[in-house]
């Protein structure tokens, strides 16, 4: 008897507890990883009984490995190889397979984990998309191709509300699509989306704004509308087909009232001259500057300064940008164009009894024409013209009318101006300027004692960079416009008259005291309102053209 308990305690010590537990433990961690493999690859479409063969047999032969290696913690060892290995095998197959958030023990992954999904999922929670027949979209079923849209479009939209973009631009190319964003005129380039994503994107928003999701080459425009915490804005979605795909713009349509006249960056003796217009009768003013230079809002805020219960205020515009208020706006589209032409709806317009009237786009003689005419026989009419100064603004309209005379008795002025993005206020930086930059400009160094640029990147305590909350790390903020602007009188009236040559008539001006663009935007450099970089990255293009 005492032979037979020493036995069964000789035989019992070959059977460890810490070991057993450690084993179970794996042994369950793998049914739990078989489970999520099999339930994953149904989900992303893959082959799940493929993988989950694979990592059965694998494991099987870890097991059997493991039973038979004498060292314990070797046989552990070679059975977390033998399930590790084609684990991650499958983790890099799936994430080939799905868009980038959805991808697992990725640095981005890994930092949601720590972070805690709750919070994202609470805020996408409180957005939400509103189609254009003014239908709320709920959030779909995750690891679903609605899902994924849904997903992608909020990030793009959050991220572009948060840097201020009123645009964002994606081009496709052979490898994915670029994607730029539009804030304050400037753009930004963003990091590029891999074309699998931007597919589900694409078709998600064709449905919030009722377009065609099989159309891919012919333009379509459509709206919606997302809401954030009670806060609604209004999206322009345009797409458009391309050799090497589709093409997708989002545009951000504001609701903000049509500016003042006083608002729009003029200086006092700009404004006085140009306020005198409200008390006039008859007359025309031309609004010029390039492209996206702010010409149709100052177009919009000399129209306000008169009194639309006393007067009929008319446009004629291809595209309004805004809506204003007491004003009958027209638009002249492309079905017009079969039947008439821009000049005849605009002398058709003139004839229903307007008494002042706005002219959107200026590009043919025939409409320079009518425009004039319409000045002289009693109407105020502001022009919009395409030009990079005040002389070729000029010498562009008299070239247009073809009638020197009429120019000369309806002309009230000309206006040439551009946007300069405005330092941010948070973030800009002083510095003491050299000599010689002061002397390229020729600015007076009492004067110009202290300038600004943007803030240079900070960091934090830990060594992280920080990113001004009100800039974004642009270093500007909203915009301001300057102008070069003359106001016609009778000296003026006969230089342009008798002038053989725009040089002289600009002489005059200059004798006039007419300030130029780079002037106007050097006094904003010395208050502090820009950057000198900022101002030479505005009037470039104005000097090549020159040039």
């Amino acid at each position: 008897m005492p032979d037979l308990v020493l036995l069964t305690v000789q035989y019992g010590g070959y059977i460890s507890i810490v070991k057993l537990v450690i084993f179970v433990a794996f042994f369950f961690l793998w049914l739990l990883l078989l489970g999520w493999v099999y339930s994953d690859s149904k989900a992303v479409g893959t082959k799940d009984v493929y993988w989950s063969g694979i990592l059965l047999g694998a494991a099987a032969a870890g097991i059997l490995i493991w039973l038979l290696v004498p060292i314990f913690i070797i046989g552990m060892l070679v059975f977390a190889a033998a399930v590790g290995g084609p684990a991650w095998a499958y983790v890099k197959h799936r994430n080939t397979r799905v868009l980038d958030f959805d991808r697992v023990l990725t640095v981005d992954h890994i930092k949601s984990v720590f972070a805690g999904k709750s919070e994202k999922l609470a805020a996408m929670e409180s957005f939400m998309f509103i189609t254009s027949n003014n239908n709320e979209v709920p959030m779909p079923q995750p690891k679903t191709p609605d899902f994924f849209g849904y997903r992608t479009a909020y990030d793009i939209i959050t991220d572009a509300k948060w840097r201020r973009a009123s645009i964002v631009s994606f081009a496709p190319t052979a490898q994915g699509y670029e994607v730029t964003y539009y804030v304050d005129g400037s753009l930004l380039k963003q990091p590029a989306i891999p074309k699998e994503q931007m597919e589900y994107f694409i078709r998600f928003v064709k449905q919030l704004g009722n377009l065609d999701i099989n159309e891919k080459r012919k333009p379509q425009k459509g709206k919606f509308r997302t809401r954030h915490n009670k806060e609604n804005t209004d999206w322009e979605v345009t797409t458009a087909g391309s050799t090497v795909g589709e093409q997708v713009k989002l545009k951000q349509i504001t609701k903000e009232s049509v500016i003042r006249l006083v608002d729009l960056g003029l200086v006092s003796d700009q404004y006085e001259q140009i306020s005198k217009f409200r008390e006039l009768h008859e007359g025309l003013f031309v609004v010029s500057g390039p492209e996206k230079s702010g010409v149709t809002t100052t177009l919009y805020a000399l129209l306000r300064t008169h009194d639309a219960f006393l007067n009929s205020i008319n446009t004629l515009e291809k595209q309004p940008s805004g809506v204003l208020q007491n004003v009958t706006q027209n638009t002249y589209t492309l079905t017009d164009t079969g039947t008439t032409t821009y000049a005849q709806r605009l002398t058709t317009m003139i004839r229903m009894g307007s008494d002042i009237v706005g002219v959107g786009e200026c590009e043919d003689a025939e409409t320079a024409q009518a425009a004039a005419a319409a000045a002289k026989d009693g109407k105020i009419v502001y022009v919009a013209l395409k030009a990079d100064s005040v002389l070729q603004a000029l010498g562009r309209w008299m070239k247009l009318v073809g009638d020197r005379k009429l120019v000369v008795a309806t002309l009230l002025g000309v206006s040439n101006q551009r946007l300069l993005r405005k330092l941010c206020d948070q973030c800009k930086q002083a510095y003491t300027p050299n000599t010689d930059l002061l002397k390229k400009f020729n600015l007076p160094a009492d004067k110009a004692k202290v300038l600004y640029r943007p803030g240079k990147e900070i960091y934090d305590k830990k060594g992280k960079p920080m990113t001004c909350p009100s800039c974004q790390g642009t270093g500007f903020v909203g915009r301001t416009a300057i102008f070069e602007m003359i106001a016609m009188d009778d000296e003026l009236r006969k230089v342009i008259r008798h002038a053989k040559a725009l040089p002289e008539i600009g002489l005059e001006f200059r004798r006039a005291k007419m300030l130029y663009l780079q002037e106007q935007a050097l006094r904003r450099v010395i208050a502090g309102t820009t950057a000198i970089n900022e101002m030479l990255r505005v009037l470039s293009t104005a000097k090549k053209t020159e040039g």
